[in-house]
């Protein structure tokens, strides 16, 4: 991994300005639309994250903090690692202040307005769920024809929501397939995708559901969690089944 862009001295961290937990969702809203303060609450509960208290209890986070939790819901969201991973890393981080390692994560300090020192300003990622994709567009944008995309919905493999949009994850789906297409196999060949990904999801709901119906909002984020690191598991057992399976046609 690449090394942090800046490391703060021991004693240094609280001399910086502290925030509170709405100035620290603020700075990471633009980044992680989705992130809330039950969110902050829970990682920091899980131990990844550590802010001062007041004497009147209050948490205050310094930017240490911010890149921390920036790291964290990096990992999250673009390699789909679970907390378990997260916090071995940021372990391993923490233990090597002294000196850099070959495994240290990147905890980059960000600026008042989220900007990273020497590095261009990037459009902030949108949650998949909340995107809305036309159908031309979708077929533009993903490389399928028409007539895929109809036998794609007739196999249930796509769904529009509303009627006639797409959200960001149909958008991946339908590249995927485009990509699975140049190598010759059709979408009638990807139904047991379909049926494989139902069954996980009536296995996971049963996990999850328990905390999701929860009033309670730490419940409810320790759902969210739960069901990220189970997809994140499932894809990681899945490519392993499928490279094992591969071997024998391989003379491996």
């Amino acid at each position: 991994m690449n090394e942090p862009a800046a490391s703060t001295p021991p004693g240094v961290a609280r001399a910086q300005p502290l925030m509170s937990i709405g100035e620290v969702l603020g700075q990471l809203r633009a980044e992680f639309p989705d992130v809330t303060i039950s969110k902050l609450r829970f990682l920091e509960s899980e131990g990844l994250v550590e802010p001062q208290r007041t004497a009147s209890g209050y948490r205050k986070y310094s930017w240490d903090d911010v890149a921390r939790l920036r790291f964290v819901l990096t990992a999250q969201r673009d390699q789909y690692l679970p907390l378990r991973v997260i916090r071995e890393q940021l372990a391993q981080w923490d233990a090597s202040a002294d000196g850099p390692t070959p495994s240290r994560p990147t905890l980059v300090a960000v600026g008042p307005g989220g900007e990273v020192p020497g590095r261009p300003a990037a459009d902030p990622p949108v949650d998949s769920a909340q995107v809305r994709v036309g159908r031309v567009d979708l077929v533009a944008r993903s490389g399928i024809d028409e007539s895929t995309l109809g036998e794609l919905e007739r196999l249930g493999i796509l769904v529009s929501d509303p009627p006639g949009w797409y959200d960001g994850d149909a958008l991946i789906i339908a590249r995927a397939v485009a990509g699975l297409a140049a190598y010759g196999l059709e979408p009638r060949h990807l139904r047991g995708y379909r049926t494989a990904a139902d069954r996980e999801v009536g296995l996971f709901a049963q996990l999850v559901a328990p905390l999701a119906r929860q009033s309670d909002p730490a419940a409810r984020a320790r759902a969210a969690e739960t069901a990220r690191e189970l997809v994140a598991l499932s894809q990681q057992l899945h490519a392993a089944l499928v490279r094992v399976g591969l071997r024998s046609t391989l003379g491996r």
